[in-house]
């Protein structure tokens, strides 16, 4: 664990994967410390802002510190379950990736349990991990100029769900119309970290 000041209002704690950060995370939040307003986690690092009024950053460094994340458990906040079409125009190229066919790439994605562990790229961008581990396949060697929102997609040993119309280079694998980011809903974010989600086969 690597404590990284941000000015007087924000503590960067390094961890050595992305496990370390769920689990920094899930403890945090279990039991915020007071004067902590927001947490970002990413890959490898957990942004915490406080605010000064109530904290500052040599207490809140101590106090995270002292968090031992070893066999702490990942809490969840919530599960959502998402209805895919699988017909995106990737997922020939990611049963050949897999050596699976259509259908093992399907039963593959549906059949196991993914996990938001951050959010990143656009508003609403869900970074999930825990499924199948042969459905890691690389990134795109030509990303699109315009994916469709709502597009069920792989890179790594990551799924998401593109929230919005953007670039991208993950592969496509489905699409859903389940709104995964809406500014009139409270969270605007359907996919926060911790959700847990079950992707469900529709048909079209």
């Amino acid at each position: 664990m690597k404590l990284m000041p941000c000015a007087d209002s924000a503590l960067l704690v390094e961890m050595a994967d992305m496990d370390g950060v769920l689990a920094l995370y899930s403890h945090l939040d279990e039991d915020l410390p007071d004067g902590v307003i927001d947490m970002v986690p990413a890959a490898t690092t957990l942004l915490i802002t406080i605010d000064r009024t109530v904290t500052d950053v040599e207490r809140l460094s101590r106090e995270v510190s002292g968090v031992s994340v070893g066999t702490h458990h990942r809490a969840t906040t919530g599960e959502v379950e998402i209805p895919v079409v699988y017909d995106g125009e990737d997922l020939s190229e990611v049963a050949r990736l897999t050596g699976l066919d259509e259908r093992g790439v399907i039963e593959a994605h549906t059949g196991t349990v993914w996990t938001v562990a951050f959010c990143g790229f656009a508003p609403g961008f869900g970074y999930m991990v825990g499924g199948d581990g042969r459905l890691q396949v690389p990134r795109r060697d030509n990303p699109r100029t315009k994916v469709p929102p709502g597009s069920v997609a792989l890179a790594g040993e990551f799924a998401s769900v593109y929230p919005r119309e953007s670039p991208g280079g993950w592969q496509l694998i489905g699409r859903t119309s389940l709104e995964v980011w809406d500014i009139d809903r409270e969270p605007p974010a359907l996919l926060v970290p911790g959700t847990v989600v079950r992707f469900v086969e529709a048909m079209p």
